[in-house]
C-alpha cells in the first residue's frame, strides 16, 4: 500500500528482528537500495537507534545514500509484540533524485527530520532494551555450551558488523550470553580487525 501510494521511488522493507542475521522478510520497489529477502539489517544500530532523532521507536526522515550515492530519504518504524518485545522493523526508503522537477515538492522531501530530545535516561534505556533483544536474537540459535571459538568469533564478527558494540554495556552482554569475559570479546574484535 505504501509504495503504491507514492509510486516506484518509493521502497518499502519488513525486518523480523528475530532473525537478525537475515531479518529482511519483505521488500518492495527494492531497485532503490536494492535490500533483498534473507539479508541482514544495516542502518538499525548506527543510523536510527543511535540518532538524535530517535524518540518513540522511531526515526522519520533521515538522510542515506544508495550504490550510486545517490541521496534517498529514509523512515524506520520498530514494531513491538503485544508485550512490548521488539520483533520488527518498518523501513521506507524513498529515492529523491526524481523530485529535483518540482522545485517546492523537493523543498519539502529533503528536509531531513529535526533531533528531538527525550530525556536522555529514557532514550538510553530504550536503546539498550533493544539492543538487548537484538542480542538475544542472534544468539538464540545457537547451543552456546557447545560453541568452538571460531564460532564465537563469527557471532561477534557480524554483532561488530552491525554496530552492536557501539551501545553502552554491549560487551559484557555479549560475554554473558557467551560464557566467556569482556576480554575475551576484546581479543576476538582484535582478531577480527587484524583478519581485515
Amino acid at each position: 500500500m505504501i509504495a503504491k501510494t507514492f509510486g516506484r521511488n518509493c521502497e518499502v522493507v519488513v525486518h523480523d528482528l528475530t532473525t537478525p542475521q537475515n531479518s529482511v522478510i519483505f521488500a518492495v520497489n527494492n531497485h532503490v537500495t536494492g535490500r533483498k529477502v534473507g539479508q541482514s539489517f544495516d542502518h538499525l544500530i548506527r543510523e536510527v537507534l543511535l540518532s538524535g532523532q530517535f524518540n518513540e521507536d522511531f526515526v522519520a526522515g533521515y538522510e542515506t545514500s544508495d550504490h550510486n550515492k545517490e541521496s534517498i530519504k529514509s523512515s524506520t518504524s520498530l514494531i513491538r509484540d503485544g508485550s512490548g518485545k521488539v520483533k520488527g522493523a518498518l523501513c521506507i526508503n524513498y529515492r529523491l533524485n526524481s523530485l529535483s522537477h518540482v522545485q517546492e515538492f523537493v523543498e519539502d522531501m529533503m528536509t531531513f527530520g529535526e533531533e528531538t530530545k527525550p530525556t536522555a535516561e529514557v532514550q538510553r534505556d530504550n536503546v539498550v532494551e533493544i539492543a538487548d533483544e537484538i542480542i538475544d536474537s542472534i544468539i538464540k540459535g545457537y547451543d552456546v555450551e557447545h560453541l568452538k571459538r571460531k564460532e564465537k568469533i563469527q557471532i561477534v564478527k557480524f554483532m561488530d558488523e552491525k554496530g552492536i558494540f557501539l551501545i553502552k554495556g554491549a560487551i559484557d552482554k555479549v560475554a554473558e550470553k557467551l560464557n566467556t569475559s569482556r576480554v575475551t570479546i576484546y581479543s576476538y574484535l582484535d582478531e577480527i580487525k587484524k583478519g581485515e
